[in-house]
């Protein structure tokens, strides 16, 4: 039999020359026989080859036609400007794809901003309408006030979302991006909660304090910027507020909990101050109305659990007995805020209240990169980074705002303080491992802008307002996705001037693997994957 041009026969191709051999040593036909493609594998092939040169001329198209880019690549044929779209089912070509290889050290790419303002400002659609201002929302005058005095105008898209769906009083999972404005979401229903149900002061004097609104938080930086804003909201409705952090001994606790002027109606609180609190009796929940849990994901890891459980466990949170009208509701109402939820938070929430009364909240950009954010990713070796970062801190100017390096560990901390010092670069440094005096006071001094420099762990990546920094830089890759969604969050947050910048140094196989994802999320403009199961998943039943 005659063959074709191209070794076909009737126009139709033949199998490969290693697959024909492979088949004829099998003994399905003799060697040299003409095999011939099914119509519907024939197809496939069709498609297949029809698919990668539609990408091939795309991706011509793009390094030769000028215009803004989504992805800027160091190798112009790997760039995505924004007009190319990915879709779901495709493989985009990824500039990372080799990074595991050592030749790929120098290679980078860089995700360019496609807006201008964070997705929190943005105004909502509009058959929406601009959506209802603080005063709409029906918050008490003295709330209005506090927001007055605190030179807050609009709400964000988070604010619109949570601040009527918790002023009905339903327990909530309530998650949107970093720095989109989730503590005045949360702090604002539910202090116009305690100012339309006004109770008299507790008898605090020989007894323990009863708060009626329990705020617990991961770390006393944190707790010490919510409670300042607290403080500001319920100066003009009389309302007061305190704080309780520990790494002092117990009469500081005691200190805390009865410092004037008595009878506070909000408690702020890290997990371990507030477990001893209530050991030692020197606090009560008995007449707790609602009680939030901020930064959900750093609560659940397993430094927190214990003393969150038995918080939890002192808290009125169980439904009471069903009576004629239906099951009574918890006399306790639960917010968990956060921008990542835990796996696991559904079981430890079960143990104590009805997860299946609450509701979720989310909003549109959660768990999305920032779009307005610049972020640049480079393959480096290990040896690399130090003159990498020394270079980066060298050629920016001293006006263009804070910077943030983080570090997976505190002992990296440490050393690449010592280097900077050697530089004499002034920078701070902040760490778990730090007593609670070394601690005090340095987030407030960066803050302030005393020092431009902070060299810190994950410690500084949950929940702290960081409008004034500009650069992040990730001198260790974080381990998770999670830690990376929440360290590029430091910058270009609701009242940041400017949007900033993210640099991410990438050394090692298993840093190439998440920057895998989150190039592959970035050109197809959806979510980093594996991070919705927790929210959206119910708790198993019997829990």
């Amino acid at each position: 039999m005659a063959l074709g041009r191209g070794g076909t026969v009737g126009a139709l191709p033949l199998l490969p020359r290693r697959l024909a051999a492979t088949r004829a040593a099998a003994g399905a036909q003799p060697c040299g026989s003409v095999v011939r493609v099914p119509w519907a594998l024939r197809l496939r092939l069709q498609r297949g080859a029809q698919r990668r040169r539609r990408g091939q001329g795309e991706a011509a198209a793009a390094a030769a036609q000028p215009g803004k880019l989504l992805l800027r690549s160091r190798r112009p044929e790997l760039s995505q400007p924004r007009w190319q779209t990915v879709g779901r089912w495709e493989r985009p070509q990824l500039v990372s794809a080799g990074w595991k290889h050592r030749k790929a050290c120098g290679d980078y790419f860089q995700l360019e901003p496609s807006q201008e303002a964070a997705p929190a400002l943005q105004a909502p659609p509009p058959d929406a309408g601009q959506g209802p201002s603080f005063a709409e929302m029906g918050l008490q005058p003295a709330l209005l006030a506090g927001l007055e005095g605190l030179s807050i105008g609009r709400p964000t898209a988070v604010q619109r979302l949570a601040v009527p769906a918790l002023r009905r009083g339903r327990s909530a999972l309530c998650a949107a991006e970093t720095g989109s404005g989730k503590t005045l979401a949360y702090l604002l229903p539910l202090l116009d909660g305690l100012l339309s149900r006004p109770e008299g002061p507790a008898a605090e004097a020989a007894g323990p304090a009863s708060p009626r609104g329990l705020v617990v938080l991961p770390s006393r930086e944190l707790a010490a910027q919510v409670g300042a804003v607290a403080a500001a909201l319920c100066r003009p409705a009389g309302l007061h507020v305190r704080g309780l952090t520990g790494g002092g001994a117990a009469g500081g606790l005691r200190r805390q909990l009865r410092a004037p002027p008595p009878g506070a109606a909000v408690l702020l609180g890290t997990p371990g101050a507030l477990r001893e609190a209530l050991r030692r009796r020197f606090l009560a929940l008995g007449r707790l109305r609602w009680m939030v849990l901020d930064e959900a994901d750093t609560l659940m890891d397993d430094s927190f659990t214990e003393p969150l459980e038995e918080i939890l466990a002192h808290a009125p949170l169980a439904a009471g007995a069903p009576g004629p009208a239906g099951p009574e509701e918890a006399r306790t109402q639960v917010v968990v805020v956060g921008a990542t939820f835990p796996a696991g938070l559904s079981q430890t929430l079960g143990k104590f209240t009805d997860v299946g009364r609450f509701v979720t909240l989310t909003t549109q950009s959660l768990h999305r990169l920032p779009p307005h954010v610049q972020q640049k990713f480079v393959r480096l070796k290990g040896r690399d980074k130090l003159p990498e970062l020394l270079q980066l801190l060298k050629e920016r100017p001293a006006s263009s705002g804070a910077v943030l390096i983080f570090c997976n560990s505190a002992s990296t901390v440490n050393w690449l303080g010592y280097i900077l010092d050697d530089h004499k670069i002034k920078h701070l440094r902040l760490q778990g491992q730090m007593s609670a005096a070394a601690r005090a006071g340095i987030f407030a001094s960066f803050q302030k802008g005393d020092v431009s420099v902070l060299v810190c762990t994950d410690l500084a990546s949950r929940g702290l307002d960081t409008s004034g920094v500009q650069l992040v830089v990730n001198y260790d890759f974080p381990d998770t996705l999670q830690d990376y969604l929440h360290r590029v969050g430091r910058v270009g947050r609701v009242g940041s001037k400017a949007p900033g910048a993210v640099v991410s140094f990438v050394t090692h196989r298993w840093d190439v693997d998440l920057v895998r994802k989150i190039e592959t999320a970035a050109r197809k403009r959806t979510g980093l994957p594996g991070m919705d199961s927790s929210i959206n998943k119910p708790p198993p039943k019997g829990v």
